[in-house]
């Protein structure tokens, strides 16, 4: 039954708590009904089975305790219109379950707008919106922003606190309200998305469907907002890189770039990633559109290498070195010293290492990628070395038993 309420979890979180949210206008008492009900729900399927259609249970129980509660908020003043409001949630729902794609009835959508809310800074809207809209746990957000997880905590509760003093309107963006939160919108989906291609606590290596509802909420926004510089870039991106879903893992082990069986590739997502991208090779995207725009351009020479020894390296590297100007990041510096390494060799990659380690004093990529240039520059001691501080630092259990294997390989 655990497996039942976890799926569930996965699959209905997000719309359950924008329903909650759309007719009751309060963020604390939709997810604080939902946690409830959720909590109900490990106790009494384990008992009686899963229901027939979870996500109605759950709401049910979500409206039952929020009910409860405005009840005893509000007494009997408020009681008739409950009744209403609980009628009219009861039509909503099945009117959603019947159209779950529906463009202006998507409730996940209309909840990342709530969360792109311009009261917000856009860092902390990307991290609330992947709290409530896709249910990804406050620790693995903490890692995804390189924050504690009590800052985490704190940060998300601040911004719950101020959408609910401001009293932000739940509804469909449109117009230049949703122009306004492009920029935001698309972080969030990007932050999202790499729960999935790459979740970084765990045993899961992928995790397809939560990719795949990120690509989902992009092709949305861009129906929406019609073609703009930073959805094209963002969607071109993760097709790109979600193309290679089916042969990054095998048997739950990582399969590397060089590695992977192309023919395995969605061949049609990559064409359709370099159609997105066309019209914006004249005049490229600037702010955050141009980020998303050169790593798709990266992404699309891997993807169009007819083999791993084929790829245009020196291409790669240049743009790396152009995003790492747009951007000052740490990790793009990180994976930039990566294309060297393959272009230059070794030492190239290693020398655009030094002193990553205060910018990013606990991401273990740093140091699997140090051990394994190491390793190539003959210098196995240093490598192994490295190696273990990447595995007491990793988080993600099979890409802990990846790196165990390397460094027996190397011993």
């Amino acid at each position: 039954m655990q497996r039942a309420v976890e799926e569930a979890f996965r699959d209905q979180w997000g719309r359950l708590l924008a329903l909650l949210v759309a007719r009751y206008r309060r963020l604390d008492l939709a997810e604080d009904g939902l946690a409830d009900a959720f909590e109900a729900a490990a106790r009494h399927w384990a008992v009686d089975g899963p229901p027939d259609n979870p996500g109605a249970w759950l709401l049910t129980a979500a409206r039952r305790r929020i009910l409860d509660r405005l009840r005893a908020e509000a007494v009997a003043a408020r009681k008739e219109p409950m009744l209403v409001v609980d009628e009219s949630l009861r039509q909503e729902v099945q009117s959603t379950m019947a159209d779950p794609g529906g463009l202006l009835s998507d409730e996940r959508l209309r909840l990342v707008l709530l969360c792109a809310h311009p009261s917000l800074a856009p860092e902390s809207a990307s991290a609330l919106s992947l709290r409530l809209v896709l249910g990804v746990p406050t620790a693995e957000v903490a890692r995804l922003f390189l924050v504690s997880e009590a800052t985490m905590a704190a940060r998300l509760t601040r911004a719950k606190r101020k959408l609910a003093a401001t009293g932000v309107p739940f509804a469909m963006a449109g117009g230049t309200a949703l122009a306004d939160r492009l920029e935001v919108v698309a972080a969030v989906i990007y932050l999202a998305f790499t729960t999935g291609y790459a979740p970084s606590t765990g045993e899961d290596l992928l995790r397809v469907e939560t990719a795949g509802e990120a690509i989902r909420l992009a092709r949305v926004v861009r129906d929406l907002a019609g073609s703009q510089p930073v959805i094209d870039a963002l969607l071109a991106l993760m097709l790109l890189q979600h193309s290679r879903r089916n042969a990054r893992v095998s048997a739950n082990r990582i399969v590397l770039l060089p590695d992977q069986d192309r023919s395995r590739w969605q061949h049609d997502e990559i064409v359709e990633a370099l159609g997105l991208l066309e019209p914006h090779l004249a005049v490229e995207p600037s702010g955050a559109g141009r980020a998303y725009f050169l790593q798709a351009l990266i992404a699309a020479e891997h993807a169009v290498a007819p083999t791993a020894g084929e790829t245009h390296w020196e291409r790669i590297e240049a743009h790396y070195e152009a995003l790492e100007a747009h951007t000052q990041s740490p990790v793009v510096r990180l994976n930039r010293a990566v294309a060297a390494a393959e272009l230059k060799g070794p030492d190239a990659g290693l020398a655009l290492l030094e002193g990553l380690e205060e910018q990013l004093p606990r991401n273990h990529r740093l140091y699997a990628v140090r051990g394994e240039l190491l390793d190539r520059a003959g210098d196995p001691a240093a490598a192994v070395a490295a190696y273990q501080i990447a595995i007491e630092l990793c988080t993600n259990d099979a890409e802990r038993s990846y790196l165990t294997e390397r460094v027996a390989s190397i011993s």
